[in-house]
């Protein structure tokens, strides 16, 4: 099989499928049903969250150090865990990241990168892919970053492949393949940017409440 690139990538997250290896390195598409998705509108940071907002914490940064946020998110979260990210994966991303269509959103202390997640965006679908923390809290607040990302430029979609309890948290759902693709081929067709956001706010006053 040839190796992994770019053009792979988009194609297969237009037609809804994406990839993850093996142990040995070997890639496998998958294409879940059901299919998880975070709905954009609804989510609502939990209340210590939002305390950890306010106090300024952490620094964000978008696209600062994509490649090193795979390479975290490739890390073995424990002895018995799986590795799916592979070197070739982190190359093709990474490669797509260049083209503009790739993206990290990085949380820091000290100039450290502590947190932070990547995902694809094609239209106005983005395809969550893997997020890490070194410090308590980093990621969370780089996913809320992302939400206020999404809504803000207008992306309808939020895909997270999978239902885990870390996506639950953040109101992952579980939705049919067929409902998936409804909304994967509306979403790709819209024109949307994934650009830091101008809001000058961490939350909207419902969020508040």
């Amino acid at each position: 099989m040839s190796k992994l690139t770019a053009d792979d990538l988009i194609y297969g997250y237009i037609n809804g499928i994406f990839p993850m290896a093996d142990a040995d390195g070997t890639l496998y598409w998958y294409a879940p049903d059901p299919r998880a998705v975070i709905p954009i509108d609804t989510y609502k940071p939990a209340k210590s969250l939002r305390q950890i907002l306010n106090k300024n914490l952490f620094e964000i940064r978008i696209n600062a150090d994509f490649e090193q946020v795979m390479r975290y998110c490739s890390a073995p979260r424990s002895t018995d865990d799986s590795v799916w990210i592979s070197e070739e994966i982190i190359e093709a991303y990474t490669e797509l990241h260049r083209l503009g269509l790739a993206h990290s959103v990085e949380t820091y202390q000290d100039n450290r990168l502590v947190g932070g997640l990547y995902g694809v965006a094609l239209g106005a679908a983005f395809f969550g892919e893997s997020m890490f923390h070194h410090v308590s809290n980093a990621s969370k607040v780089a996913f809320h970053q992302l939400i206020l990302i999404l809504r803000e430029q207008h992306f309808t979609l939020l895909d997270t492949q999978f239902i885990n309890d870390n996506v639950r948290r953040y109101g992952a759902i579980e939705i049919p393949k067929a409902d998936y693709l409804k909304q994967l081929k509306a979403a790709v067709r819209r024109k949307a940017r994934f650009t830091e956001p101008v809001l000058d706010h961490l939350f909207s006053s419902q969020e508040r409440k």
